[in-house]
Order: C-alpha cells, then structure tokens, then sequence
C-alpha cells in the first residue's frame, strides 16, 4: 500500500507554520489542503482538546465570515494527532499568500467573548470548550508567525528521505 502525502513529512522535523499538505485537481479546477501547524511534533505538548475545539469553532466562524474569503473555504478543522489543523480552499495559493489571513484568523480569537455554536442544538459535545485556553494558544501562534514571518521554515515542508532500490521498493523504518 502506498504511503499517503502527510506521512511522507519528517515529524521530527517539522515546525510550526503554515505549509500546503496537498492539491486536487477537482472538476475544472484546484482544490488546496493547507496544514496549520501550531506544535511540533512529537516535541511539544499536543492543544488542549477543550482548547483545540473552541479555536475550531472561533476560527472557523471567522474564515466563513471573511468577505474575501468565505467563498474560497471549504474546511477547518482540527488534526487528530492535536497539534494543528487543517484548512481546505479553492485555489492554489502558496502557503504564503494566505499569511494574512490566518494571522487575522488567530488574532480574532483574541476579540472573541463566546465561542460561537456552543450550545446543545449547534454542537456535538457543547461543554468542551475553553475559551481562555483557546485565547492562550492563538495568541502564542500569532506572535510565532509575526517572529518568523521572514522565515521560509514556516512555510515549506521538511521531507523524509525514503531509500529506494532500483526496483522502485521504498524502505521505511519500522
């Protein structure tokens, strides 16, 4: 079975930043699946789930809500292994060019009183969340991003080097 896209990343490389996971060709046109990564990992203490769920629901509202935006999101949601999340768009947009926005994104948790649809009717478990958590890991994520706006490590993925035998036979450490 071949390996997917994102496990061919070096998780003991990568750090937190804003880098393009894939791209689909979709009908006419390119659908763009970008990983926000707010921890390294394997290094750092996952988001806190409570944490993790709010800035879902925050960022999400957000982006669905941007006038320039809103008709190129497709998804927001978090990682299952809780160290960032991952944004689907139109288009293909180089990680860069959507810098703005999700510094934007991040700083608007910031503003936020209430987590939007935190009630029974609109959420599958409405009691996790924790706004104050969520507020404490966006604002670290945007300063991140502001220190190392400069920096193309945030930005492009580090790959894993796979060997290959002259058969085509990839090996991969067990």
């Amino acid at each position: 079975m071949n390996l997917i896209p994102s496990f061919s990343v070096d998780h003991t490389a990568i750090v937190p930043g804003i880098f393009l996971s894939r791209q689909d060709q979709v009908g006419d046109g390119v659908v763009t699946t970008y990983d926000i990564r707010l921890a390294r990992p394997n290094v750092e203490p996952v988001v806190d789930v409570a944490a993790m769920h709010s800035l879902e629901h925050i960022i999400a509202t957000f982006l669905r809500n941007d006038p320039d935006w809103k008709d190129e999101i497709i998804y927001w949601g978090p990682m299952g292994c809780l160290t960032g999340f991952y944004l689907i768009l139109k288009g293909g947009r180089p990680p860069r060019e959507i810098y703005d926005l999700l510094l934007s994104a991040f700083r608007s948790v910031e503003e936020a009183e209430t987590v939007p649809g935190a009630t029974a009717q609109n959420c599958g478990h409405y009691l996790m969340h924790n706004l104050g958590m969520a507020k404490w890991y966006a604002r670290r994520f945007a300063q991140y991003l502001e220190t190392n706006a400069d920096n193309p490590e945030i930005f492009e993925y580090p790959k894993t080097e796979r060997l290959v035998t002259e058969a085509g036979q990839q090996f991969f450490d067990s």
